[in-house]
């Protein structure tokens, strides 16, 4: 008869107390129950509410995005196309400049063939306009960073510093997005004052060390001083001995 191995008491518990842990750990916590047991239906409605409000403005801001994005390809999809017609503009315009008046009264064929490239600059220059494409001719307007491009500064004191004084090649706008900027050539310099020579020295000098007029000067070298010497009112010499 095989005696059987008591079991310790302390065996017992140490095997039955991982259990009790782990059936506590497993339990899930509700936070949405109320007291009683039962589920707090109007903490679920909240977040139900609130999730589907953030769900509904989310989806109206995609709308919006999309929309806009739509929108902005169909104005600017022909922005390639049109920047790759603007040297053929700007072509015409140079061949049109390059032909005098007089050239085209004295050669027949020169004028009819001038306007022909006036008409088919006018009916592009139309076709682009009704597109949304404008010219941008800053000439005599004050330099814009936005929309300019400065080539070059010009000595010009007849116009304010900042100036458009020459446009080398003009800019053009794609509804209100620059499509290409203006090459222009700004004054450099400002206008003057009036009188700048004559008004900036009394304005700088001391009066007291200025000297006094001629005819208010007196003779202060004593007899024969100023022999020979003519007056200020053209009398000729002074006789100093009367």
């Amino acid at each position: 008869m095989t005696d059987k191995p008591e079991e310790s008491p302390e065996a017992g518990q140490e095997d039955a107390a991982p259990t009790a842990n782990g059936e506590a750990a497993a339990q899930p916590q509700d936070t949405a129950e109320s007291a009683g047991g039962e589920p707090d239906y109007k903490a679920l409605s909240a977040e139900l509410n609130d999730r589907m409000l953030r769900a509904v403005a989310e989806l109206e801001n995609y709308r919006r995005r999309a929309e806009k994005e739509r929108q902005d390809t169909a104005k600017y999809a022909i922005s390639a196309f049109a920047r790759d017609c603007l040297p053929v503009l700007d072509n015409l315009r140079r061949g049109l400049d390059t032909v005098t008046s007089e050239d085209r009264s004295a050669n027949a064929a020169l004028d009819a063939l001038a306007q022909g490239m006036e008409l088919t600059e006018r009916e592009l220059i139309t076709t682009l306009e009704r597109h949304g494409i404008v010219k941008v001719d800053p000439m005599g307007e004050a330099f814009d960073y936005d929309r300019h491009q400065a080539m070059f500064e010009v000595d010009d004191p007849t116009q304010p510093a900042g100036t458009v004084v020459q446009v080398v090649q003009p800019g053009y706008l794609l509804h209100d997005r620059l499509l290409r900027p203006a090459m222009v050539a700004v004054a450099k310099g400002g206008p003057k004052p009036a009188d700048e020579s004559v008004a900036a020295p009394i304005a700088n000098e001391d009066l007291a060390a200025r000297p006094a007029p001629a005819k208010d000067r007196k003779d202060a070298g004593g007899d024969g001083g100023n022999n020979g010497a003519s007056s200020e009112d053209g009398e000729g010499p002074v006789d100093t001995k009367a």
